[in-house]
């Protein structure tokens, strides 16, 4: 595995002085009819000279081989002349958006889901970016869908069907951009890269369940309402029966108390208006 060598090589300013002083001397060498010599100096100047003048500018990287070999990497911005005969790789070290495609996968239950992830990524060692891998881009766009189908693949969407699961896609959602980050770092690290940062952008069930799927939320929010209601309308009965025995306002049997729970548990939890009913006999006749 290559390891990044940083070189800063001698300002490009004198070389590029000794390169006029060359084309001068050359155009000159001709006008005098010295071709020989005025052959030379251009030869020299455009072969060693010209060729080794670099400008690298803020963000970017230039990495040198010669030959084969890895010399090194220049990162530092500006104007500058390396070896003539090394081959020279632009690598930009801004930081860069990749927006996953929407992939569809299945959950830890097996649900299909259709997932996606914004991934923020660098190149943080220009060698192992140049040298590790073929196409580290590809590379980056790969690995990022593999560790968005594997976390897709190791937690549920939600806990409707697994209550034990404290971690899901749908509502972890700081733990699960957490750790897609950290599964992403190890796995671009081959390659030179620096992720950022890695956020889920993109989380729903797949097209075939999705009906059937906000069927049961809206069933499950139904149920837990309901629940909640029931809960409250019998505090409020039991509240009342209470209330009437303890300032003796009419003496009720077991018969009469069970009528007056129905009647306001009816009350209390019905979904529609009241209506009314005028009693002109007894519970008895």
């Amino acid at each position: 595995m290559y390891q990044e060598k940083i070189i800063t090589p001698p300002s490009g300013y004198l070389t590029f002085v000794l390169f006029l002083a060359l084309l001068a001397g050359g155009i000159f060498a001709l006008a005098v009819e010295q071709f020989a010599v005025g052959a030379v100096a251009l030869a020299l100047n455009f072969i060693l000279v010209l060729p080794g003048l670099i400008i690298n500018n803020p963000n970017e990287s230039k990495v040198l081989t010669l030959f084969g070999k890895y010399v090194g990497t220049v990162k530092t911005d500006g104007f500058f002349w390396v070896n003539p005969l090394t081959v020279k790789k632009k690598v930009s070290l801004k930081a860069r958006n990749l927006n996953g495609h929407q992939i569809k996968v299945n959950d830890k239950l097996g649900n299909p889901i259709e997932i996606a992830a914004v991934v923020v990524w660098q190149v943080q060692e220009t060698a192992k970016a140049m040298f590790a891998v073929e196409d580290y881009h590809q590379y980056v766009n790969i690995q990022s869908e593999a560790a968005v189908r594997h976390l897709a693949n190791i937690f549920p969407y939600d806990n409707f069907e697994d209550e034990e699961a404290t971690i899901t896609l749908k509502d972890g959602a700081e733990k699960v951009s957490s750790l897609l980050e950290a599964e992403l770092s190890e796995r671009l690290s081959r390659a030179g890269i620096e992720v950022v940062e890695a956020r889920i952008s993109h989380l729903a069930y797949a097209q075939e369940i999705a009906s059937a799927m906000l069927q049961r939320q809206q069933a499950t929010a139904v149920i837990a309402a309901r629940k909640l209601i029931v809960e409250g309308a019998v505090g409020m009965v039991e509240m009342a029966l209470e209330r009437l025995s303890e300032k003796n306002i009419v003496e009720l049997d077991e018969e009469r108390k069970a009528a007056m729970v129905s009647n306001l548990l009816v009350v209390l939890c019905g979904d529609r208006n009241v209506q009314p009913v005028v009693n002109t006999g007894t519970l008895y006749n």
